[in-house]
Parts: structure tokens; C-alpha cells; sequence
């Protein structure tokens, strides 16, 4: 077994992070949200084993070391030995952390036997995260659902978590969910299925020497703050991808830094070198912008500024005055706007 590297999970400390979504938290969505928080721990999307290992490495794995760490890269699959190979190669690429997925409710991963379904199989789970382990020495790490379709809660729960914490998983990060595998869609899986938060406190009472992590349903920095008193670290999803300003927060609200959060304004300026860095290389304006359209969210020319980045980006040729453009439709109202959730 490697050499084990100085973790990210700390107990005691809090983590927070923003969650792994598919076709969300990609590169230039991380170099964004690192803008507004220098102390989140960020994710990638999910990356399956095949795509990794058939596909083209180099744009599933390619991140900024300078500007996006702390950032753990999230893996799905279900064989062991590949998993292991994989997790191999995204710490090769100077990842901080690789999870496995364990909670992805998607008809997809259903056939490939990856993601929420293998709720119904722990031990294959605990073999899984053991491969990985032995490979590498950075943190490797669970996110699940509590359970799936008609399963005890409490008992799928419990018995994914002690598989996975014997085989050696550094953190454990729970959706407060059920998965429906049928009946329901990956969208409908997001908000249909009632929460469960004191279930999992009730998990980490029960693993009080095991890092423990809520997701779900968490939309502000004051809902995160009750959470850490029950659990080690919280992890948000949508709410801070549309509202990217609540990530401004999170460094004096969480983690008590002294520096003063960025306006609205600021974060859109801090981001402009790495915009042009992008087009410079030949990426589209599009792609790098639409992670910034909920930003002014709430001020006065909000509409104005998504309006324009949302159609004057997608234009050929497009370059970084569609985003001065969008500013100056907003910047007399949010020069002075502290962000606040």
C-alpha cells in the first residue's frame, strides 16, 4: 500500500464542498468557484472507469493545479481492479481525493452497474473502495444514498457505511435521500424522495471516530451551520451553482477567515484572467460563462446580465466584451452589493 498522504478529513475541522454534478462542476465551473472560495473543497463530475479508460484522458482529468485545489475527482464503477487502476491515474494527475459514486440514480449506471445500485451490494462496495486504497495514498472516499427503493433505511444505511469504513474509506458522504430506481427520474430523485437528516446523525453518532458528511437539500450557509453541529462537513449541490455568491460566504461563515468576501462584481473581475487565458487556447466563450449566469441573482439588471452572456457567448467569434458588456448592464446597481445567503 502506498504511503498514505496527510488527509483532507480531519475530524474536528469542517469540510465543506460543492457537490459533483453531471454537466455542472466541470473545470471552468471549479476555477469560478474557487474565485469565491479559497477553502471549499471542490469535485468534478462524475467520470466513469470506462470513459477514463477507453476515452480521452486528458479532457476527463484535466484541471488547473494552481487554481482549482483542493479538488477530488469522482468515480463510477464496480470493478474493482479497475477502479483501483483508475484511481491510480487520477492521483498521477495530482488529485487531492477520488470518491466513489454510490448514489447516482440514473438508468444509465443502472446498466453499467454503477452509482445508487450498488446500495444493494455493500460488500461489492467495500471490495471496491479496498482496490482503491492499495492503490493510491491520497483519500479515498463514499458518497451514497440511504438506501434504495423498498430497503430499510436505517439498515442499508448502516450496512453500506460499516462495509465501506472496515475496507478503509476516509470520508463518508451521505445524500439524505432514498433512490428510487424505478419509477422515478434522476431529476425526480433530486427532490421527490422525503430527507432523512437525523439519520444520518444518528450515523455518526454511531461512527464517531469516522468522518461523516450530509448532502441534500442544503440552500444556505445558515442550514450548513446547524448541519456541522451534528455531522463533520456539508456538502451543497444546486443551490450554490444557481446562487454561486453563496460560495462567497463560505470562508468567514464556515471556516472564519478575516478576508472580506467578494462582491458580486469582484468575483466576475477575478475571473476575467482566466476567461481570456481560455479563449486564448481556442475555448469557447460559452462554455467558460454559463457557470456565472446566477451571480447578480436577485439585483436589480440580473436578467440583463444572463441575457447577455446567454446569447452574446454562443456567437461565433464571441470574446471577453460580451462579458464587460454584461457587467455594465449590472454594475451601477452591484457595485457596492455584499453577497449574503
Amino acid at each position: 500500500m502506498p504511503e498514505k498522504k496527510q488527509t483532507l478529513y480531519s475530524l474536528g475541522t469542517p469540510v465543506f464542498s460543492v457537490a459533483p454534478m453531471l454537466d455542472w462542476t466541470d473545470r471552468y465551473c471549479r476555477a469560478y468557484h474557487r474565485v469565491l472560495s479559497k477553502k471549499a473543497l471542490l469535485y468534478t463530475e462524475m467520470i466513469t472507469t470506462g470513459a477514463l479508460i477507453h476515452g480521452d484522458k486528458e479532457r476527463h482529468l484535466q484541471f488547473n493545479r494552481q487554481q482549482e485545489q483542493p479538488v477530488a475527482c469522482q468515480l463510477g464503477g464496480s470493478d474493482p481492479k479497475v477502479l483501483a487502476q483508475c484511481a491510480k491515474l487520477i492521483e498521477d494527475w495530482g488529485y487531492d481525493e477520488v470518491n466513489l459514486n454510490v448514489g447516482c440514480p440514473s438508468d444509465r449506471v443502472q446498466s453499467g452497474r454503477f452509482g445508487a445500485c450498488l446500495m444493494l451490494e455493500p460488500q461489492l462496495v467495500a471490495d471496491c473502495i479496498a482496490a482503491m486504497k492499495n492503490a493510491v495514498s491520497i483519500p479515498v472516499t463514499t458518497k451514497c444514498r440511504i438506501g434504495v427503493d423498498e430497503q430499510d433505511e436505517e439498515a442499508a444505511l448502516n450496512a453500506l457505511a460499516d462495509a465501506v469504513v472496515a475496507a478503509g474509506t476516509d470520508a463518508l458522504w451521505v445524500h439524505a435521500r432514498k433512490a428510487w430506481l424505478k419509477g422515478l427520474s434522476p431529476k425526480e430523485n433530486r427532490d421527490v424522495p422525503p430527507l432523512n437528516y437525523e439519520l444520518v446523525y444518528r450515523l455518526k453518532q454511531r461512527l464517531p471516530h469516522i468522518f461523516v458528511g450530509i448532502n441534500g437539500g442544503i440552500a444556505t450557509l445558515e442550514e450548513t451551520k446547524e448541519h456541522l453541529k451534528q455531522v463533520d462537513g456539508v456538502m451543497m449541490g444546486r443551490a450554490a451553482y444557481q446562487n454561486p455568491m453563496l460560495l462567497s460566504n463560505v470562508d468567514q461563515e464556515v471556516f472564519a477567515s478575516d478576508m472580506p468576501p467578494l462582491t458580486a462584481n469582484q468575483a466576475v473581475m477575478a475571473y476575467l484572467p482566466f476567461i481570456e487565458e481560455q479563449l486564448a487556447k481556442g475555448e469557447r466563450l460559452a462554455a467558460i460563462t454559463r457557470h456565472m449566469l446566477g451571480t447578480f441573482q436577485g439585483v436589480p439588471g440580473a436578467r440583463h446580465f444572463r441575457r447577455i452572456l446567454t446569447t452574446g457567448a454562443t456567437k461565433k467569434g464571441a470574446g471577453i466584451e460580451v462579458v464587460h458588456e454584461a457587467l455594465a448592464a449590472v454594475g451601477g446597481f452591484a457595485k457596492d452589493l455584499l453577497p449574503s445567503d
